[in-house]
């Protein structure tokens, strides 16, 4: 069955209280609305008032998500959703009991995410981009040395601005050779910048007025002087990539896995990836530990005189 158009009122109140005041990001909310168009479609169904609902409903609709062949992770996504709204609800007296609380999703493989080996991402971050302008040819540098070299989410490099102040929800301090952004669950965070990152973000900065908008706050800006957008980046993204000769489509996390991957390579100091990233559990960067095995398995079977197996 497909989701409804539009949400009933009660849950447009409880998307607008994770906009407003848990500041949670767009791609999160659009994912939790649509775990929601979900969550009142199978109600609807069923005949089932949503606040009245048990947890014998609530494991038939879960039910329901698998028939349909949802993966295990967007299924834990519906269950995310579906359990704030109802501890939302308590708190604010409308239900008694979480009908979802306890509940938990399909076990499914966790994939490791996909890094770039060193030469590829020095490559990427070394590319000059064929561009109209040497403004955006400069733009564009700058963007791939911070993600590379800071390890930077998609939202915290669009978020940037030109000046540190009370609405800038991150910026660059030039002087320090840091970057202060603004993560998820809104905890900030600075990272410090590399000689490269430094170098690549000045030059940009001397061709930005070129571009940008009077009055325009934001560091990165689009070719129509705004603030550039999470698309158009992962667009020029891709682009820089296939020029720049790397045979896999590239996304900006790549690049954030490529600088916790080759960090950890040479480091070893996984509580320090942890804060480098802003990863809240040192669970997240210990997937990183796994990239790393599969580094240097690569290694041995490459190079070790013992590795290579008799038929």
């Amino acid at each position: 069955m497909s989701p409804p158009a539009g949400l009933d009122a009660p849950l447009e109140d409880f998307l607008t209280h994770l906009r407003v005041e848990r500041r949670l990001a767009a791609r999160t909310l659009a994912m939790y609305r649509e775990a929601l168009l979900r969550l009142q479609a199978s109600a609807t169904a069923a005949g089932v008032p949503l606040r009245a609902a048990q947890v014998h409903h609530v494991r038939s609709w879960v039910a329901q998500l698998r028939t349909r062949g949802l993966a295990p992770r967007s299924i834990a996504i519906h269950l995310a959703a579906w359990r704030g709204l109802y501890r939302w609800w308590g708190r604010n007296g409308v239900v008694a009991v979480n009908p979802v609380e306890g509940l938990r999703p399909p076990k499914g493989a966790k994939p490791l995410p996909k890094a770039l080996s060193v030469e590829q991402a020095v490559a990427m971050a070394t590319h000059r981009t064929q561009h109209s302008t040497p403004a955006l040819a400069a733009r564009d540098h700058a963007i791939t040395e911070l993600l590379y070299g800071c390890g930077l989410r998609v939202a915290e490099l669009t978020g940037l601005d030109v000046q540190a102040g009370p609405q800038a929800a991150g910026w660059l301090d030039i002087g320090d050779a840091t970057a202060h952004v603004l993560g998820k669950g809104s905890k900030r965070r600075s990272v410090p910048m590399g000689a490269p990152a430094l170098a690549a973000v000045q030059a940009w900065l001397q061709q930005r007025p070129t571009l940008a908008d009077a009055g325009e706050a934001a560091l990165f800006v689009s070719r129509l002087g705004t603030r550039l957008t999470a698309n158009q980046l992962r667009n020029r993204l891709q682009a820089q990539a296939a020029q720049a000769g790397v045979p896999t489509r590239v996304h900006p996390h790549m690049l954030r896995h490529s600088y916790a991957s080759h960090l950890l390579q040479s480091s070893g100091d996984l509580r320090a990836v942890q804060e480098l990233l802003g990863h809240a559990s040192i669970g997240t960067t210990q997937v990183y530990t796994k990239l790393d095995f599969q580094h240097l398995a690569k290694v041995y079977d490459a190079a070790h005189p013992r590795a290579k197996r008799k038929a």
